[in-house]
Protein backbone atom coordinates (compact mmCIF):
# COMPACT_ATOMS: atom_id res chain seq x y z
CA UNK A 1 0.00 0.00 0.00
CA UNK A 2 2.82 2.35 0.89
CA UNK A 3 4.48 1.54 -2.43
CA UNK A 4 1.28 2.43 -4.31
CA UNK A 5 1.05 5.77 -2.47
CA UNK A 6 4.69 6.50 -3.25
CA UNK A 7 4.22 5.68 -6.93
CA UNK A 8 1.04 7.80 -7.09
CA UNK A 9 2.85 10.71 -5.46
CA UNK A 10 5.75 10.44 -7.91
CA UNK A 11 3.38 10.33 -10.90
CA UNK A 12 1.49 13.38 -9.60
CA UNK A 13 4.75 15.30 -9.10
CA UNK A 14 5.86 14.36 -12.63
CA UNK A 15 2.51 15.49 -14.07
CA UNK A 16 2.68 18.83 -12.26
CA UNK A 17 6.26 19.37 -13.41
CA UNK A 18 5.23 18.64 -17.01
CA UNK A 19 2.34 21.13 -16.80
CA UNK A 20 4.65 23.76 -15.33
CA UNK A 21 7.19 23.25 -18.12
CA UNK A 22 4.47 23.42 -20.79
CA UNK A 23 3.25 26.80 -19.53
CA UNK A 24 6.64 28.29 -20.40
CA UNK A 25 6.44 27.22 -24.05
CA UNK A 26 3.35 28.65 -25.87
CA UNK A 27 3.30 32.29 -26.93
CA UNK A 28 0.41 34.69 -26.18
CA UNK A 29 -1.17 32.92 -23.23
CA UNK A 30 -3.92 34.27 -21.00
CA UNK A 31 -6.57 35.10 -23.57
CA UNK A 32 -8.36 32.99 -26.17
CA UNK A 33 -9.55 36.16 -27.88
CA UNK A 34 -8.39 39.69 -27.32
CA UNK A 35 -9.36 42.79 -29.27
CA UNK A 36 -6.65 45.43 -29.33
CA UNK A 37 -7.51 49.05 -28.67
CA UNK A 38 -7.93 51.25 -31.72
CA UNK A 39 -4.54 52.80 -32.40
CA UNK A 40 -3.06 54.43 -35.51
CA UNK A 41 -1.16 52.15 -37.85
CA UNK A 42 2.54 52.00 -36.99
CA UNK A 43 4.73 54.39 -38.95
CA UNK A 44 8.49 54.53 -38.44
CA UNK A 45 10.14 57.85 -37.58
CA UNK A 46 13.30 58.99 -39.33
CA UNK A 47 16.37 58.98 -37.10
CA UNK A 48 20.00 60.16 -37.37
CA UNK A 49 22.14 57.76 -39.46
CA UNK A 50 19.14 56.64 -41.48
CA UNK A 51 19.82 56.30 -45.19
CA UNK A 52 17.02 57.63 -47.41
CA UNK A 53 16.05 57.79 -51.04
CA UNK A 54 13.80 60.69 -52.08
CA UNK A 55 12.14 60.90 -55.47
CA UNK A 56 10.25 63.86 -56.95
CA UNK A 57 7.74 63.13 -59.72
CA UNK A 58 5.71 65.47 -61.94
CA UNK A 59 4.00 65.26 -65.33
CA UNK A 60 7.08 66.96 -66.76
CA UNK A 61 10.07 64.64 -66.13
CA UNK A 62 12.56 67.29 -67.23
CA UNK A 63 11.38 69.69 -64.55
CA UNK A 64 12.01 67.19 -61.75
CA UNK A 65 15.48 66.13 -62.93
CA UNK A 66 17.39 68.61 -60.67
CA UNK A 67 15.74 67.06 -57.60
CA UNK A 68 16.39 63.42 -58.52
CA UNK A 69 20.15 63.04 -58.33
CA UNK A 70 21.65 59.75 -59.50
CA UNK A 71 25.02 58.08 -59.12
CA UNK A 72 26.74 55.57 -61.40
CA UNK A 73 28.66 52.65 -59.93
CA UNK A 74 31.31 50.49 -61.56
CA UNK A 75 30.21 46.99 -62.60
CA UNK A 76 33.46 45.32 -61.56
CA UNK A 77 36.67 46.13 -59.77
CA UNK A 78 38.80 44.95 -62.71
CA UNK A 79 37.12 47.10 -65.35
CA UNK A 80 36.54 50.60 -64.03
CA UNK A 81 35.34 51.89 -67.40
CA UNK A 82 32.11 49.88 -67.32
CA UNK A 83 29.27 51.41 -65.31
CA UNK A 84 25.87 50.06 -64.37
CA UNK A 85 22.59 51.91 -64.75
CA UNK A 86 22.45 55.03 -62.57
CA UNK A 87 20.86 54.56 -59.15
CA UNK A 88 19.16 57.14 -56.97
CA UNK A 89 21.29 59.29 -54.71
CA UNK A 90 21.00 58.25 -51.06
CA UNK A 91 20.78 60.83 -48.29
CA UNK A 92 22.40 60.14 -44.92
CA UNK A 93 20.66 61.83 -41.99
CA UNK A 94 23.40 63.45 -39.91
CA UNK A 95 23.66 63.54 -36.11
CA UNK A 96 21.66 66.78 -36.04
CA UNK A 97 18.84 65.18 -38.02
CA UNK A 98 19.51 67.05 -41.29
CA UNK A 99 20.04 66.11 -44.94
CA UNK A 100 21.34 68.20 -47.84
CA UNK A 101 18.72 68.13 -50.58
CA UNK A 102 19.24 69.51 -54.11
CA UNK A 103 18.16 73.13 -54.60
CA UNK A 104 16.40 73.27 -51.22
CA UNK A 105 19.61 72.87 -49.21
CA UNK A 106 19.59 71.65 -45.60
CA UNK A 107 16.36 70.04 -44.38
CA UNK A 108 15.68 68.98 -40.79
CA UNK A 109 14.00 65.63 -41.25
CA UNK A 110 14.71 63.56 -38.12
CA UNK A 111 11.70 62.77 -35.95
CA UNK A 112 9.29 62.89 -38.89
CA UNK A 113 7.43 59.94 -40.29
CA UNK A 114 7.75 59.17 -43.99
CA UNK A 115 4.42 60.85 -44.70
CA UNK A 116 5.36 63.97 -42.72
CA UNK A 117 8.70 64.23 -44.53
CA UNK A 118 6.96 63.87 -47.89
CA UNK A 119 4.48 66.62 -47.02
CA UNK A 120 7.25 68.96 -45.85
CA UNK A 121 9.26 68.52 -49.06
CA UNK A 122 6.10 68.86 -51.17
CA UNK A 123 5.31 72.23 -49.58
CA UNK A 124 8.85 73.51 -50.14
CA UNK A 125 8.79 72.46 -53.81
CA UNK A 126 5.42 73.98 -54.74
CA UNK A 127 6.98 77.21 -55.94
CA UNK A 128 9.25 75.31 -58.36
CA UNK A 129 6.43 73.61 -60.33
CA UNK A 130 3.12 74.46 -61.92
CA UNK A 131 1.58 71.48 -60.21
CA UNK A 132 1.85 69.66 -56.88
CA UNK A 133 4.74 67.17 -57.12
CA UNK A 134 4.52 63.59 -55.90
CA UNK A 135 7.19 62.86 -53.27
CA UNK A 136 8.30 59.39 -52.22
CA UNK A 137 10.62 58.91 -49.23
CA UNK A 138 12.03 55.44 -48.47
CA UNK A 139 14.39 54.16 -45.75
CA UNK A 140 17.15 52.10 -47.36
CA UNK A 141 18.82 50.76 -44.21
CA UNK A 142 15.82 49.84 -42.04
CA UNK A 143 17.21 46.80 -40.25
CA UNK A 144 16.80 44.84 -37.02
CA UNK A 145 18.96 42.16 -35.37
CA UNK A 146 17.90 38.97 -33.57
CA UNK A 147 20.49 37.16 -31.44
CA UNK A 148 20.64 34.58 -28.65
CA UNK A 149 18.62 31.35 -28.54
CA UNK A 150 17.14 31.42 -32.06
CA UNK A 151 17.69 29.06 -34.99
CA UNK A 152 19.27 31.59 -37.36
CA UNK A 153 20.57 34.69 -35.54
CA UNK A 154 21.40 37.63 -37.76
CA UNK A 155 20.62 41.12 -39.02
CA UNK A 156 17.62 41.54 -41.32
CA UNK A 157 16.72 44.41 -43.65
CA UNK A 158 13.00 45.24 -43.61
CA UNK A 159 11.70 46.41 -46.97
CA UNK A 160 8.28 47.65 -45.80
CA UNK A 161 9.69 49.51 -42.74
CA UNK A 162 7.34 47.70 -40.37
CA UNK A 163 8.04 44.58 -38.33
CA UNK A 164 6.80 43.23 -35.00
CA UNK A 165 8.46 40.95 -32.43
CA UNK A 166 7.00 37.71 -33.75
CA UNK A 167 7.85 38.55 -37.36
CA UNK A 168 11.44 39.22 -36.29
CA UNK A 169 11.59 35.83 -34.52
CA UNK A 170 10.13 34.16 -37.62
CA UNK A 171 12.91 35.67 -39.74
CA UNK A 172 15.43 34.15 -37.34
CA UNK A 173 13.78 30.72 -37.50
CA UNK A 174 11.96 31.11 -34.15
CA UNK A 175 13.38 30.41 -30.68
CA UNK A 176 15.13 27.16 -29.86
CA UNK A 177 13.82 25.01 -27.01
CA UNK A 178 16.42 26.68 -24.81
CA UNK A 179 15.05 30.22 -25.23
CA UNK A 180 13.23 31.97 -22.37
CA UNK A 181 9.96 33.15 -23.87
CA UNK A 182 9.13 35.15 -20.74
CA UNK A 183 12.45 37.01 -20.68
CA UNK A 184 13.20 38.42 -24.14
CA UNK A 185 15.36 41.54 -24.09
CA UNK A 186 14.80 44.43 -26.51
CA UNK A 187 17.78 46.76 -26.90
CA UNK A 188 16.84 50.13 -28.36
CA UNK A 189 18.63 53.40 -29.07
CA UNK A 190 16.65 56.58 -29.71
CA UNK A 191 17.49 59.54 -31.94
CA UNK A 192 19.46 61.18 -29.12
CA UNK A 193 21.72 58.18 -28.55
CA UNK A 194 20.00 57.06 -25.33
CA UNK A 195 19.86 53.28 -24.93
CA UNK A 196 17.36 51.16 -23.04
CA UNK A 197 16.95 47.45 -22.39
CA UNK A 198 13.32 46.34 -22.13
CA UNK A 199 12.34 42.86 -20.82
CA UNK A 200 9.35 41.36 -22.65
CA UNK A 201 7.19 38.35 -21.81
CA UNK A 202 6.06 36.68 -25.04
CA UNK A 203 4.01 34.12 -23.09
CA UNK A 204 1.65 36.96 -22.15
CA UNK A 205 -0.96 37.91 -24.78
CA UNK A 206 -0.83 41.51 -23.51
CA UNK A 207 2.56 41.90 -25.23
CA UNK A 208 0.76 42.78 -28.49
CA UNK A 209 -0.47 45.96 -26.80
CA UNK A 210 3.03 46.97 -25.69
CA UNK A 211 4.62 50.11 -27.23
CA UNK A 212 7.60 47.84 -27.92
CA UNK A 213 5.61 45.30 -29.94
CA UNK A 214 6.61 46.99 -33.20
CA UNK A 215 10.35 47.28 -33.69
CA UNK A 216 12.21 50.42 -34.69
CA UNK A 217 15.16 50.54 -37.05
CA UNK A 218 18.39 49.20 -35.48
CA UNK A 219 16.55 47.44 -32.63
CA UNK A 220 18.26 44.31 -31.25
CA UNK A 221 16.16 41.40 -29.94
CA UNK A 222 18.06 39.13 -27.54
CA UNK A 223 16.55 35.77 -26.58
CA UNK A 224 17.93 34.76 -23.18
CA UNK A 225 19.02 31.10 -22.75
CA UNK A 226 17.27 29.10 -20.04
CA UNK A 227 18.93 27.27 -17.13
CA UNK A 228 19.08 23.99 -19.05
CA UNK A 229 21.22 25.56 -21.76
CA UNK A 230 23.45 27.19 -19.16
CA UNK A 231 23.94 23.85 -17.35
CA UNK A 232 24.67 22.06 -20.63
CA UNK A 233 27.20 24.72 -21.52
CA UNK A 234 28.86 24.28 -18.12
CA UNK A 235 28.99 20.48 -18.53
CA UNK A 236 30.34 20.84 -22.05
CA UNK A 237 33.06 23.25 -20.96
CA UNK A 238 34.03 21.06 -17.97
CA UNK A 239 34.19 17.98 -20.19
CA UNK A 240 36.35 19.80 -22.73
CA UNK A 241 38.75 20.97 -20.02
CA UNK A 242 38.89 17.46 -18.52
CA UNK A 243 39.76 15.82 -21.84
CA UNK A 244 42.35 18.50 -22.48
CA UNK A 245 44.04 17.86 -19.12
CA UNK A 246 43.95 14.08 -19.61
CA UNK A 247 45.37 14.43 -23.10
CA UNK A 248 48.22 16.58 -21.81
CA UNK A 249 49.02 14.10 -19.02
CA UNK A 250 49.02 11.16 -21.46
CA UNK A 251 51.39 13.01 -23.77
CA UNK A 252 53.67 13.87 -20.85
CA UNK A 253 53.76 10.26 -19.61
CA UNK A 254 54.49 9.03 -23.15
CA UNK A 255 57.37 11.52 -23.42
CA UNK A 256 58.83 10.40 -20.05
CA UNK A 257 58.60 6.71 -21.05
CA UNK A 258 60.30 7.43 -24.38
CA UNK A 259 63.15 9.32 -22.66
CA UNK A 260 63.58 6.52 -20.08
CA UNK A 261 63.98 3.93 -22.84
Amino acid sequence: MKKMKLISFMLLALLLASCSAYKKVPYLQGSEYMKANETPLYDAHIMPKDLLTITVNTSDPEASVPFNLTVATAQGAQNKSLYSQPTLQQYLVDNNGNIDFPVLGSLHIAGLTKGEAEEMIKEKLKSYFNETPIINVRMVNYKISVIGEVTRPGTFTISNEKVNLFEALAMAGDMTIYGQRDNVKLIREDGNGKREIVPLDLNDAEVVLSPYYYLQQNDVVYVTPNKTKAKNAGISNSTTIWFSVVGTLVSLVSLIVTISK
